[in-house]
C-alpha cells in the first residue's frame, strides 16, 4: 500500500486514464533551440521513466511573432515535425505521456515583431507591440490551432494552451492590456472571446481523443487584473469549449509579488485553485511551490485540486514519482526553488539545468557510469562541492572517505539555511546526509584531513571551501564581526548595523538581521500579508488595497558597497528583485560607490563618491566583503608530492556559489 493514496489514484479523462495525479509542468530548457534532439528526447524520456503521469513541454511558439525570443522553437517545418516525433517516440517507449505547450508570448515576446490586443508596452520587454486588427487576430487563432494539429501528428498525447502568466491570451482578458472597443475588447464577454475561440477550434481540429489542457490565470497579481467571478466564468466557458483539464497559472511575469522563489511558502497558492473546485466538472490542476510527495498528498487530500503540477522538482530528480511510490521519498533530491540554474539560465540564454542535479538537461554528456576499477578516494571538505563529489563517486562504485573538521556536513549551506526565506536548504543538507548513507560513503567528521591522513588514497579531492576576505579597513574600536559570526549565532548584532559588502552574502545577512520570530516563508498568512496578496474573491486580481504590510525590522540596517552600481545588481536575474524589494520594505538603506576610511566606537567612517565624508552611527559592523579560497591543504599536498583535485570554493572563491560547486564536484567524480 502506498504512503500517498491520493497522489497515486488514477485519473480518468474519458478517452485515457492517467496512472497518478502528477503532472510535470512546463519548463523552458533551451534544448529545442539547440537543435540537438537526441538531448531533448533523452531529457523527456528520462522523466517518463521516473513515472510521472503526464509531462508538458516547454512553450512552443505557434508562429514567429508569438515566440518568446527570436528563433523560438515550434512545429514550423518538416524537420521540426521529424524532430518532435523522435521526442514523443522516446517518451512513449519509456512508458510516458507528453503534451506540447503552445505558448504565444504576445507583448512579452522579446522581438520588434511582437503583437498584442493593444499597443501597450510591457515593463519586461523593450519592444512596443503592434496592435492586431481583425485579420491579424484570425491569423493568431489559425496558427495556434495549426500548432495543435501538428503536435497531434507528431505523436503528442495532448497540448497545453498557455492562457496565463500574462502571455497573449491572458492579455486579451484584462483592461490592463486590452484597450480595444471592438468585439475583442470592452465587456468581459468580448475580452474572453479569444481564449474561448482558440480552445473551441483546437478541440475541433484534434478531435475528442486528445488531451487539451488550458492554463488559466487564477490570480493575476497585477493592477486591473481579472476578478474572481471573471476567472470562474472563463473556466466554465473553456470547459464548454472542449478543454480536458484546467491548469493553474499564478501571477503575471510583470507582477511585483514572488510566486515560485524559495522564499515563497510551499503550496502558497493552492487555496486559490481550491476556490475553483466544484465550479467546473473537468479536472483542475494546482501548481507553484509543491516540491515533495508529502506536500502534494496534503494538497490533494484537502481537496485543493484533482492533480498537482510540479515542474522544477523534475529537474532536481526525474525519479520523484517512482521513489515516492517505492516508499523511499527520503532519497528524492529536493528542489530548493533557488532559480539559479533553471530560470536564471533561461534568462541568460543558457541551457536550463538544476543546482541540485547537474545531470538535468545534460543526460547525454554527464553520465554516471559504474566503474570497472574501484579506487580509494578521499574527499576533504563536506560542503556542497565535496558532498557532490563523494556521493557521485561512491554511487559509481568507488570507496570514498569524506573528511570534515566540523561536527556536521553542509559547510556554508548551514549558514544559508538560517536565512529567512531559505529554509529549503535544511532539506538539501538532510538529503545529502541520506545519500552519503545510501551510497556507502565513510564519513569522518570532527577530523582534520592532513597530508598524513590522505597519503594512502588513490585519489584526493580537496573541497576545503573559502574563508572571509579581509577588506583591509582600519579598525579602531566598535563591534566588528564577520558574516560567519552572525549567521552561526556566535555573535548577536546590535540595534544599528552597517553591512560592508552588498553581494549575495550581504543581502542574506540583511535578511537575517531584519527578521525576528517565525519566518514568513513558514507562515503563509504572514507571507501573504507581507507581500499584499488578498483573496481574489474579495479584491480584483488578488491585490490587497492597502498593499504590502511587512512586519517591522527589529534593527536599523544599512548595506554598503564599493562598486558604484546599484546594490544587488549582480544577484540572480529572477530573484534579485525579490531580495531588493524585501529589504526595501524593511527600511534597509542600500548605498553604493563608497570607500571605507575606518571603523571606531562612533561608527563606520566612509567617503561617498562625490568626496563627502560621513560617519554612519552603528552598534555592529558586519564584514561581507567576499571570500578567499582555502587552499592550505592543497598546497601542503603538492609540497609532499601528492596530486589532488581542487574543487568548489577552494578552487574559485566567488560568493557562496553552490551551483558551480555541486556541478564541479559531480563532473570530477564522473571522470574518476
Amino acid at each position: 500500500m502506498t504512503d500517498y493514496p491520493y497522489l497515486f489514484r488514477p485519473l480518468d479523462l474519458g478517452h485515457v486514464t492517467l496512472s497518478n495525479r502528477v503532472l510535470m509542468g512546463s519548463m523552458h530548457t533551451g534544448l529545442e533551440e539547440l537543435g540537438d534532439f537526441d538531448r531533448v528526447a533523452a531529457y523527456y524520456a528520462r522523466r517518463a521513466e521516473g513515472g510521472v503521469a503526464l509531462m508538458v513541454t516547454g512553450g512552443m511558439a505557434p508562429n514567429r511573432e508569438g515566440g518568446v525570443l527570436p528563433g523560438a522553437a515550434g512545429l514550423f517545418t518538416d524537420k521540426d515535425m521529424a524532430n518532435h516525433t523522435r521526442v514523443t517516440a522516446a517518451v512513449h517507449d519509456a512508458g510516458g505521456r507528453i503534451a506540447m505547450q503552445i505558448l504565444h508570448a504576445g507583448r512579452y515576446a522579446y522581438s520588434p515583431e511582437c503583437v498584442a490586443p493593444s499597443a501597450v508596452k510591457s515593463p519586461i520587454s523593450p519592444f512596443a507591440p503592434r496592435e492586431l486588427d481583425e485579420e491579424g487576430i484570425e491569423k493568431q487563432v489559425a496558427d495556434i490551432v495549426e500548432a495543435a494539429r501538428r503536435a497531434q501528428l507528431a505523436g503528442y498525447d495532448g497540448v497545453e494552451v498557455m492562457g496565463s502568466e500574462g502571455y497573449f491570451l491572458n492579455q486579451f482578458l484584462v483592461t490592463h492590456t486590452n484597450r480595444r472597443t471592438d468585439r475583442w475588447g470592452g465587456s468581459y464577454e468580448n475580452r474572453m472571446r479569444l481564449p474561448v475561440e482558440v480552445v473551441r477550434r483546437v478541440r475541433q481540429a484534434v478531435g475528442p481523443e486528445f488531451i487539451v489542457i488550458y492554463r488559466l490565470s487564477m490570480i493575476d497579481l497585477v493592477p486591473d487584473g481579472s476578478t474572481w467571478d471573471e476567472v470562474v466564468r472563463l473556466g466554465q466557458a473553456i470547459e464548454n469549449a472542449g478543454a480536458s483539464i484546467l491548469n493553474t497559472g499564478i501571477g503575471w511575469h510583470e507582477a511585483r509579488i514572488p510566486t515560485i522563489a524559495t522564499s515563497v511558502p510551499r503550496a502558497a497558492f493552492t487555496w486559490v485553485t481550491k476556490k475553483l473546485m466544484g465550479e467546473v466538472a473537468i479536472p483542475v490542476i494546482t501548481s507553484n511551490r509543491i516540491n515533495s510527495p508529502e506536500v502534494a498528498e496534503r494538497v490533494l487530500a484537502e481537496g485543493c485540486a484533482d492533480m498537482v503540477s510540479m515542474a522544477r522538482p523534475f529537474l532536481a530528480d526525474p525519479d520523484f514519482v517512482k521513489k515516492a511510490k517505492a516508499g523511499v521519498a527520503r532519497t528524492i533530491a529536493p528542489c530548493i526553488a533557488c532559480n539559479q540554474a533553471c530560470l536564471d539560465h533561461t534568462f541568460e540564454m543558457k541551457i536550463a539545468t538544476c543546482l541540485v542535479n547537474p545531470q538535468a538537461a545534460h543526460e547525454t554528456e554527464l553520465v554516471y557510469e559504474k566503474t570497472e576499477e574501484p579506487r580509494r578516494i578521499a574527499v576533504a571538505g563536506a560542503g556542497p562541492a565535496g558532498l557532490s563529489a563523494a556521493i557521485v563517486a561512491a554511487g559509481r562504485g568507488h570507496a570514498v572517505t569524506l573528511f570534515d573538521r566540523a561536527g556536521e556536513i553542509g559547510g556554508q549551506l548551514n549558514m544559508a539555511k538560517r536565512i529567512p526565506g531559505k529554509e529549503e536548504f535544511h532539506g538539501l543538507v538532510d538529503w545529502f546526509a541520506t545519500m552519503l548513507a545510501e551510497t556507502g560513503v565513510t564519513l569522518r567528521l570532527n577530523t582534520e584531513a592532513d597530508v598524513e591522513a590522505l597519503a594512502g588514497f588513490d585519489e584526493v579531492v580537496v573541497a576545503t571551501g573559502v574563508a572571509p576576505r579581509d577588506p583591509g579597513i582600519e579598525i579602531a574600536g566598535g563591534q566588528v564581526v564577520s558574516y560567519i559570526d552572525i549567521l552561526t549565532g556566535r555573535v548577536t548584532a546590535g540595534r544599528r548595523v552597517a553591512i560592508i559588502g552588498a553581494g549575495g552574502i550581504g543581502f542574506d545577512v540583511a535578511e537575517f538581521l531584519t527578521h525576528e520570530g517565525e519566518s514568513p516563508t513558514e507562515n503563509l498568512e504572514a507571507w501573504l500579508e507581507e507581500w499584499g496578496v488578498a483573496d481574489p474573491g474579495e479584491h480584483r486580481s488578488g491585490l490587497a488595497p492597502e498593499g504590502p504590510r511587512p512586519s517591522p525590522s527589529p534593527r536599523e540596517v544599512s548595506l554598503f558597497q564599493r562598486k558604484s552600481e546599484r546594490p544587488g545588481k549582480r544577484l540572480g536575474k529572477t530573484t534579485g528583485w525579490i531580495h531588493r524589494a524585501s529589504l526595501q520594505m524593511k527600511g534597509v538603506k542600500m548605498v553604493g560607490g563608497v570607500s571605507y576610511d575606518r571603523i571606531d566606537a562612533t561608527g563606520l567612517h566612509l567617503t561617498r563618491q562625490d568626496g563627502t565624508r560621513e560617519v554612519v552611527p552603528c552598534d555592529t559592523v558586519v564584514l561581507c566583503a567576499g571570500q578567499t579560497s582555502e587552499r592550505s591543504l592543497a598546497d601542503a599536498l603538492e609540497a609532499s608530492g601528492i596530486t589532488s583535485h581542487v574543487i568548489g570554493g577552494a578552487d574559485v572563491a566567488a560568493e557562496l556559489d553552490a551551483k558551480r560547486a555541486i556541478d564541479q564536484g559531480a563532473r570530477l567524480a564522473a571522470s574518476l
